[in-house]
């Protein structure tokens, strides 16, 4: 990876990419300092504390919650309207058919956009209202106006801002903010961990290196699986175009394990926060939600579990079929004169392609879910020091995750401007 970064230097045009990448992402720290009007962000702290997904929000959105700054509410509103949108897109035809086309895509990428920035108003006015009176200095409702027309503000430049990473920048923009939130509290875990064991004495020694040990074989689990492939054998028959001679020649499909990468947790913990944040819009949900669907709950948390983990693998397999088409890559198989060994060209060849892709799909899916709820698995025990890995896989994988896949790019980029390579 570090090699990989040195050769991108190297080049002007990928080391403008990743300036320009940076620019974004300081201006998006600096934009951490500001903040929203009205609002005791101590107290705000302290109320938000109590609730499990409230922390997981502060966690993408790199700790701008707990101090409730202009960009509080985050990327999460957005990744929700592409979720709520996407569905959609499945469920009404003539969504599905505008997704086909060019300025349909569009016209639903402005939808989703708008959707994203109409949640975080929501969201933004309905959490601060429903933490209490005793958050805000005023309960006017100028202040609640102020309050929701900053936030919404913030996410609508976040999103702004992703598009510009992804367009002129390096990696996917929505992906590299999330990725620079969870890094900004990094160096705030380690001092807090570091704390707890040599100056409170909270925690017991052998807690460093047993996370540690933790987040070195996760980030090898997650390098091994990322990186797993399963090839399919693809044989091409020979044919003579004028006096030419192409085909021929054997090749394989690689379908990857981890296909969806981090998005199916994303998603997941999009949907698991809806019913915290009604609640504290709806105050008389309130302990209803702490009781059977919260992490924290002794005796119903297994719910929250359960349906965090379907969620997941539900998700996993719903990214991977509006990303992959087994039928279209048949039909180019067909086209190009390829066939795969045993399987006729065509529905045949389809069939097996959505097979493979299921199993393989599977095992990414389940691989994702047990390191989202490992975590919470070991709060549950009488070792109280891992509630601080509540999150830590989830974080780890999106962590790695991005790394791997902006690298990737990056060698696609250096690839792409050695021509003498190909000469």
């Amino acid at each position: 990876m570090l090699k990989t970064l040195i050769n991108a230097w190297n080049i002007k045009d990928i080391r403008t990419r990743m300036l320009f990448t940076l620019l974004l992402i300081v201006v998006y720290r600096f934009g951490s300092f500001i903040p929203v009007p009205f609002v005791d962000a101590a107290q705000l702290s302290a109320a938000a504390s109590q609730y499990d997904i409230l922390g997981f929000l502060n966690l993408l959105s790199g700790g701008n919650f707990s101090q409730f700054t202009i960009f509080a509410m985050g990327i999460s509103p957005y990744i929700t309207g592409s979720i709520i949108i996407q569905l959609l897109t499945i469920a009404i035809p003539s969504l599905e058919r505008m997704s086909k086309e060019e300025d349909g895509r569009q016209k639903i990428e402005r939808i989703t956009r708008y959707t994203g920035i109409g949640l975080a108003l929501v969201q933004s006015i309905g959490i601060v209202r429903g933490l209490g009176t005793n958050v805000v200095t005023t309960t006017a409702w100028y202040a609640y106006a102020t309050i929701g027309i900053v936030c919404t503000a913030g996410t609508a430049f976040l999103v702004w801002m992703g598009e510009r990473i992804t367009d002129k920048g390096v990696g996917n923009g929505v992906s590299m903010i999330i990725f620079a939130s969870i890094c900004s509290q990094v160096p705030q875990t380690i001092v807090a961990i570091f704390s707890g064991v040599f100056v409170i004495a909270s925690y017991q020694w052998w807690i460093l290196p047993v996370l540690l040990i933790f987040v070195v074989l996760v980030i090898a689990a997650v390098v091994l699986v990322d990186r797993a492939v399963r090839r399919i054998p693809v044989q091409y028959a020979k044919r003579v175009v004028g006096r030419k001679m192409y085909g021929g020649m054997n090749t394989n499909l690689p379908i990857k394990v981890l296909m969806s990468g981090v998005m199916p947790i994303i998603f997941a913990n999009a949907f698991t926060s809806l019913p915290n944040t009604l609640s504290l819009i709806f105050p008389s949900w309130e302990n209803a939600v702490k009781t059977y669907f919260s992490p924290s709950s002794p005796k119903w948390g297994w719910i929250y579990v359960l349906v965090n983990f379907l969620l997941i693998i539900a998700f996993a397999y719903f990214y991977i079929s509006i990303s992959f088409n087994p039928v279209e890559v048949a039909n180019n198989l067909k086209k190009n004169g390829g066939t795969i060994l045993g399987y006729r060209p065509g529905k045949p060849t389809a069939d097996y392609i959505q097979k493979v892709l299921n199993r393989i799909t599977l095992i990414g899916a389940f691989f994702l879910s047990f390191m989202a709820i490992f975590p919470i698995l070991m709060s549950w025990t009488n070792y109280g020091s891992f509630r601080t890995l509540i999150f830590g896989g989830t974080t780890i994988i999106i962590i790695v995750g991005v790394a791997l896949d902006t690298t990737r790019d990056l060698e696609s980029e250096i690839t792409m401007r050695h021509y003498k390579g190909f000469l």
